[in-house]
């Protein structure tokens, strides 16, 4: 379900934890260390040189994994097609290069689509949702069903509109009794219409997911508005048998997985901790992660270079990503560089307490006190269109993932 646009405002305390973007630069450290080639007397001399390399890149790989809510990559079978509803509205949400145009265009985080696993030739419906978390909390749930020409029939030129109701099956052997149903959702619609008809089934979601072996499935009728049952030639849907693909009947679950809510509860903490970032040696460029020649050249001397912003592209393809993540290819993480040398100017964007901090440091007040770090100090989020293990479509919106600007903290 979508949402009007609103403003955020960004916390700036980034300095107290392990962010996404920070971890993205740690892991291509990481990920350099296992693809750098050494020397023909390097492998001589170290035998388990591959081997320990070989965990290296894992260890990176789980762990870019993990920023992204996973444990494991999906595996996908086949050349498949990402629903074209699910397409545009990735392309509502998120530029070219995935960042998030708005972060409350959508009302949760996730979206979730899924085709009927059925293939009835009545209008009854069963969608697969294991691959949804118990702990992912749905917001909306609609169903999106392509309403087809209508044939030519005695009864094609009678009636102008049609009800159409959907029911939560309580019963799979009862579906055509009262007791055996729930009405979710009905209206009326034009009989000689063509699209899609999405109706909004929010109640029937949260009970299968509230009370495992609750999904009976869905049963959609289509009478006149007398009550009677509508010729099946003049109002027909789209099935996953002998229609398109495109045209498909697909549930969409529009949830919340708890990541932003918790990323928010965790931003303002000590500014004095520092974040965890393991101290690595610069190694060459790792596959998918490329940094400019410009921020190459400024690693041997990088006191005379001033805080600034440089890029990062994280390249899925190169990763070994390509084959499940739809959009985007890749993405630009940025990321901050250089020193924050006394006296801080308004354009190196420093807080109060980093003015402070680097006054301190100048006049030597204070043992053991360091200059500001260059820190991110707005971060933009992204979006992942995908294929999860049961080759269902999802997209989702992961916060802090870019670094939008750097300043001295």
């Amino acid at each position: 379900m979508l949402q009007g646009p609103t403003t955020r405002t960004m916390h700036h305390y980034f300095i107290s934890e392990m962010l996404p973007v920070a971890m993205i630069t740690a892991i291509a450290t990481l990920v350099s260390m296992a693809t750098a080639r050494p020397s023909l007397n390097y492998l001589e001399s170290h035998f388990s040189t591959e081997n320990e390399s070989e965990e290296v890149r894992s260890v990176a790989i789980k762990r870019l994994l993990e920023v992204f809510g996973m444990e494991d990559a999906p595996l996908l079978r086949g050349d498949k097609q990402p629903p074209q509803y699910m397409v545009d509205l990735y392309n509502t949400v998120a530029d070219v290069d995935g960042v998030t145009k708005d972060p409350y265009i959508l009302e949760g985080n996730t979206v979730r689509s899924f085709f009927d696993k059925l293939h009835s030739e009545q209008i009854e419906f069963l969608f697969n949702l294991s691959m949804v978390a118990r702990s992912e909390k749905v917001l909306t749930a609609e169903l999106h069903l392509f309403k087809l020409r209508p044939q030519a029939s005695a009864t094609f030129n009678r009636y102008h509109f049609c009800q159409i109701s959907v029911y939560q099956l309580l019963n799979s052997s009862k579906m055509n009794i009262t007791q055996g149903k729930k009405l979710l959702s009905s209206r009326l619609i034009p009989v000689h219409s063509t699209g899609w008809e999405v109706f909004t089934i929010t109640q029937a979601v949260r009970s299968w997911m509230a009370v495992e072996g609750n999904n009976m499935g869905l049963l959609v009728t289509v009478q006149t508005l007398g009550g009677s049952q509508m010729d099946k030639k003049v109002v027909r849907f789209s099935s996953g048998r002998n229609h398109h693909k495109s045209k498909q009947p697909m549930l969409v679950l529009f949830t919340d997985d708890g990541r932003r809510a918790a990323a928010l509860d965790n931003t303002v903490k000590d500014p004095n901790e520092t974040p965890a970032v393991p101290d690595l040696p610069n190694l060459p460029n790792a596959p998918g992660f490329h940094r400019s020649a410009r921020s190459l050249d400024y690693d041997e001397d990088v006191e005379k270079m001033t805080c600034q912003r440089l890029p990062l592209y994280v390249d899925f393809e190169e990763i070994g990503w390509s084959g499940w993540i739809v959009s985007p290819r890749g993405y630009n993480a940025y990321h901050c560089k250089g020193s924050c040398p006394f006296p801080l100017g308004q354009n190196m964007r420093p807080t109060n307490h980093a003015t402070v901090q680097s006054i301190i440091n100048a006049l030597k007040l204070t043992k053991g006190i360091e200059t500001p770090c260059c820190v991110p100090d707005k971060l933009f989020s992204i979006n992942l269109l995908y294929f999860d293990d049961d080759e269902n479509v999802v997209l989702k919106q992961y916060d802090d993932m870019v670094a939008g600007s750097c300043g001295c903290h």
